[in-house]
C-alpha cells in the first residue's frame, strides 16, 4: 500500500467528516493468495487496503503531513491501536490509527473508522437469516465466503453472539412498531387474530385502509388467545379514534366469527 499521501491528492471532508482520497494504490502482493480463492475474496482483500488508505487520509487531514510544521493541524498523530470493523456479518481485527487535539481536548474520532466499526448491520444480517430458517448454530455457514484469512481472523459468528444479536434487533423492531404514529391512517375495518407458540400466544390487531393495505395497530403476548392473551389491551389500542367513521356504520362492521381449534378471529 502506497502511504504518501500529499493535500493535494485528498478531498475535502463531507458532511460526516469523511475524507475520501482521489487515488489508492493497491499492493496486489499482499493479497495476490486471496485471488486463488475467488473474486470475492481479492474484492475483500483489495477492499480492506482501501479502508486502510481512507483511514490514513482522515489523519492527514487531520494532523496535516508527518514531520512538517503546520499550524493549521488540529491534531497530532497518537499511534495505532486494534480494533475492529463490521464485515459481511463478522468483525475483522484492523489497526486503528488514534489522533489527540492539540488543545488537549483529548482524542479525536477517525470518521473512517467509525464509519467501518458500525453494528447496526451485524443485527439486521442475523434477524434476516434467522427469521429465513437458518439456526444460531449453523450462523456461519450462511456467510459469504471472504477468504480463508478472514476467516479464521474473524469475530462475532458464535451462536451467543449471533443470539444476542438477534434479541437486540428484534426488540428495536418491535419498539419501533408499537411507538408509530397511527393517526394520519384512515382505517375502515380491524381484524384481531393470533397464533400460538409452544404455550403463549401473540395477539395481534391490523388495521385495513381503503386501499386494503393491512396497517399493524397493536401487539400483546399473552398464555392463551381468547382470554389471557387479550385482557382488553388489544382493543384498547386499537379502537376507533373519536370522530372518525361512528356515524356511519356502513363503512365498517363488526363481526364476532367462531374460534375455530385454537385459533379464534374477531
Amino acid at each position: 500500500m502506497n502511504k504518501k499521501y500529499q493535500k493535494s491528492m485528498t478531498v475535502a471532508p463531507d458532511a460526516h467528516g469523511l475524507t475520501v482520497p482521489e487515488h489508492v494504490t493497491v499492493a496486489m502482493a499482499e493479497i495476490v493468495g486471496d485471488m486463488r480463492e475467488g473474486l470475492l475474496a481479492l474484492a475483500v482483500g483489495a477492499g480492506l487496503q482501501v479502508m486502510t488508505a481512507m483511514m490514513d487520509a482522515d489523519v492527514l487531514t487531520l494532523a496535516a503531513v508527518k514531520g512538517r510544521h503546520d499550524s493549521d493541524r488540529v491534531a497530532v498523530r497518537h499511534g495505532h491501536e486494534r480494533g475492529s470493523v463490521t464485515l459481511g456479518g463478522r468483525r475483522v481485527p484492523v489497526d486503528r490509527p488514534r489522533v489527540r487535539g492539540v488543545d488537549g481536548s483529548g482524542e479525536l474520532l477517525v470518521p473512517a473508522y467509525e464509519l467501518f466499526s458500525r453494528t447496526e448491520i451485524l443485527g439486521r444480517m442475523a434477524m434476516d437469516r434467522m427469521l429465513a430458517g437458518l439456526s444460531t448454530r449453523r450462523y456461519q455457514i450462511g456467510l459469504e465466503p471472504f477468504g480463508q484469512q478472514v476467516s479464521e481472523l474473524a469475530t462475532a459468528t458464535s451462536r451467543s453472539a449471533v443470539s444476542r444479536k438477534f434479541v437486540t434487533q428484534t426488540e428495536t423492531a418491535l419498539a419501533e412498531l408499537l411507538s408509530a404514529d397511527l393517526s394520519a391512517l384512515d382505517l375502515v375495518a380491524m381484524m384481531i387474530d393470533g397464533v400460538h407458540f409452544a404455550e403463549s400466544c401473540c395477539v395481534v390487531a391490523l388495521g385495513i385502509d381503503l386501499q386494503g393495505t393491512k396497517h399493524p395497530l397493536a401487539l400483546v403476548e399473552g398464555s392463551t388467545e381468547n382470554a389471557t392473551g387479550d385482557n382488553g389491551s388489544a382493543r384498547r389500542t386499537a379502537r376507533p379514534r373519536p370522530g372518525r367513521h361512528q356515524a356511519d356504520p356502513g363503512r365498517a362492521r363488526w363481526q364476532q366469527r367462531p374460534a375455530q381449534g385454537r385459533r379464534g378471529r374477531l
